[in-house]
């Protein structure tokens, strides 16, 4: 059937196929020459100044925890969020330099306890680098990974690690959610939040 339409086309002097216009090298428009960027003309960037512009934007406050081998392992973050809802991803960076991250790497699976506005000193806690972070902490099991979920938590995902990649000075590290719940009692006095370098919360 294709054959006979296509003669039938020939036959009256219709195109088959569609032609590409000629065009001469000297009609061409010309490409720049591409080029790496050199140092000498990267835009200068104060790192304090960085630090400074982007703290203007508020962020809730979690602390990542994962089994960790004998003890539990855990940080303060403030650099998380939701990513995908099909499949459900969240996720997290962390600093290259991170002593934590490699325990919850080799543990392939954490949890996101996402802080309420009562718990400045908590994150504190979990902020400074070495020492027993976990001394005086209460918490329990996460149900699908075992990963510490911290009481009185307004909201928690459970998660595995789901891929890593890398950002500059920190990694981007994709949990696959394999559980999550809030408490509805911790919920009611409002997420702690961080702004230019200070903890605030917000009353829904």
């Amino acid at each position: 059937m294709a054959a006979t339409a296509v003669r039938y086309l020939r036959s009256v002097g219709a195109l088959t196929t569609a032609a590409a216009p000629a065009t001469s090298a000297a009609s061409a428009p010309q490409r720049p020459a591409l080029r790496a960027v050199r140092d000498d003309e990267r835009a200068p960037l104060d790192p304090a100044e960085f630090r400074a512009v982007l703290g203007h934007f508020a962020s809730g406050v979690t602390v990542i925890t994962a089994p960790g081998g004998p003890e539990p392992a855990g940080f303060a973050c403030q650099s998380f969020a939701s990513l995908s809802l099909d499949p459900p991803l969240v996720a997290f960076m962390v600093g290259r330099t991170s002593t934590t991250w490699p325990r919850i790497a080799r543990a392939g699976v954490f949890c996101v306890n996402i802080l309420g506005a009562g718990q400045g000193a908590l994150c504190r806690g979990f902020a400074v680098s070495g020492g027993d972070k976990f001394a005086g902490v209460s918490y329990g099991p996460a149900p699908a990974t075992g990963s510490p979920r911290l009481a009185e938590v307004p909201a928690w995902i459970d998660c595995t690690v789901h891929a890593v990649h890398t950002g500059g000075d920190h990694l981007i590290v994709v949990g696959k959610v394999e559980a999550l719940g809030t408490d509805p009692a911790a919920a009611r006095t409002g997420p702690l939040l961080f702004h230019r370098g200070t903890f605030g919360h917000f009353r829904p």
